[in-house]
């Protein structure tokens, strides 16, 4: 299968643009990763499985993706929150790192290449900064080290920011800043007492958020690479600053394509402490939400369009993936049916064939993945009549699962391994509750409850689980990668 021309929607211009990696098929991708002060929510992991259905993508398209996802463990909320526990800068956000890479293997996110985490980067950020000082783009003032947006003409062209209403000479030291403070900013901030400091040739301090990024990626993918990701709230200011101060010290681009995933809201709004709908991971595992429907839930919406993220919608998600569920449960055993009959055709091969081709073109159009569940959930509605109609042979079954397992190296949802997902953290029902649940089904149908015995049965196809009623009781199998 000859390789669909991929596009891009690139920050930078604000356009689709046909992706050309600089060494093809090698791609060198930069991913924000967390702040790790905290658990990461919801929202943060919409924008860390857009990355991985990206990564996914790239390679089912034929490329080898590079992928760097940094880890901030020194800015100002994760040092406020070390001296607020009395702990050091390292066992502060040790227990965040941990639940940040747990909460990624539960919803089966693939590794990154390389987690670099900033404190261990220091010194590539403190040679960007004497580069940025000797070319007159950063300046010494109150024992820190600050850019000159003044001398970069090209600032904002990420963004769109207009500088002209911005107060000269305003700077601007916090990490954690909004839109409006578009002034220069810190790259290096002279030490205070109690707060960890590095050597530095202007005197012992610690970096700015920014320039954490820029020192990271370079070291890793070089100073000019192929795409940089992030949530849209990092347009501005930090990948803006990252453009500045990286193609100021080397002279060189430094990213090629920019894209960004929009904001997760919930029940239709952002969210927030004070509403109390800004849910971790583990807030939905302890509500028993399957984290098989959650992955589906959160890349199943386009990376450009705002999710809107809702209890009702996680069970859509569950009803969606038992269509999938229920459709290999059948096709298994009408394959098995006509082996036993001596029959065994391949009607579906070229049916499989341009599912898969339909599957990676909408993947190249800028990760069109409603398009890509559109062919798939065609496939399954022609593969049921197929079915139905009494067509399928053994191979069909080998075809379409190959197809299967093809797309799911991209989506990730199809042939869940809820033990491998997890880590053990999610790894499904014992078999003990299981059994609890098909008596308690059985007891709704001898009630005549049959919305009640439908809710079960979904329950446990969500969780990998499915059931079959056979003339000698009701059997179930989970379903296995």
């Amino acid at each position: 299968m000859s390789r669909p021309e991929v596009r891009f929607f690139n920050t930078l211009g604000r356009r689709l643009e046909r992706f050309e990696p600089l060494a093809p098929p090698r791609v060198g991708l930069y991913t924000c990763g967390p702040t790790v002060y905290n658990h990461v929510h919801i929202g943060n992991l919409r924008t860390f499985l857009f990355e991985d259905l990206l990564c996914r993508s790239l390679r089912f398209l034929g490329y080898d993706p590079f992928q760097v996802m940094n880890l901030t463990d020194v800015d100002d909320r994760t040092i406020a929150g070390a001296l607020a526990a009395g702990r050091s800068l390292d066992d502060f956000t040790a227990p965040f790192i941990a639940s940040f890479h747990d909460d990624l293997r539960v919803l089966g996110v693939r590794p990154a290449d390389v987690y670099p985490r900033a404190t261990r980067h220091v010194t590539e950020m403190v040679a960007i900064i004497e580069r940025l000082v000797e070319r007159g783009f950063a300046y010494e003032s109150d024992g820190s080290i600050w850019f000159r947006i003044a001398a970069d003409p090209d600032y904002g062209r990420l963004s769109g920011i207009d500088l002209s209403g911005a107060r000269q000479g305003a700077r601007v030291a916090s990490d954690d800043y909004e839109k409006e403070d578009a002034k220069d900013f810190v790259l290096w901030k002279g030490a205070k007492p109690g707060e960890p400091a590095w050597d530095s040739p202007w005197g012992p301090g610690r970096p700015g958020w920014h320039i954490e990024c820029s020192a990271m990626s370079a070291k890793y993918l070089g100073e000019t690479f192929d795409i940089h990701c992030g949530g849209v709230d990092n347009v501005f200011p930090h990948h803006e600053n990252e453009i500045a101060q990286s193609e100021s010290a080397s002279g060189r681009p430094f990213v090629r394509y920019w894209l960004h995933s929009e904001h997760l809201l919930v029940d239709g709004e952002k969210m927030s402490k004070r509403l109390g709908n800004q849910y971790t991971l583990r807030d939905l595992l302890e509500r028993g939400l399957s984290p098989r429907a959650i992955r589906y839930a959160l890349v199943s919406v386009h990376y450009r369009q705002k999710l809107n993220f809702t209890f009702d919608g996680l069970r859509g998600s569950a009803s969606a993936l038992k269509r999938v569920d229920e459709m290999l449960f059948r096709l298994r055993h009408a394959a098995a049916g006509a082996r036993e009959a001596g029959g065994g055709g391949a009607v579906l091969e070229g049916r499989a064939a341009a599912f898969l081709a339909e599957f990676g073109r909408a993947l190249a159009d800028d990760l069109n993945v409603s398009a890509a569940l559109a062919a798939l959930f065609e496939l399954v509605r022609d593969v049921n009549v197929a079915i139905e109609r009494g067509e399928v042979g053994e191979a069909d079954r080998d075809t379409v699962e190959r197809a299967l397992h093809r797309a799911d190296s991209v989506l990730g949802v199809l042939f869940w391994d809820g033990e491998a997902a997890a880590g053990g953290a999610a790894a499904g029902p014992t078999d003990d509750s299981i059994r609890e649940r098909i008596e308690a089904r059985l007891e709704a149908r001898r009630r005549r409850d049959f919305q009640a015995a439908d809710r079960i049965r979904d329950e446990l196809a969500a969780e990998g689980v499915v059931l079959e009623d056979t003339p000698q009781g009701t059997r179930f199998k989970r379903r296995s990668g």
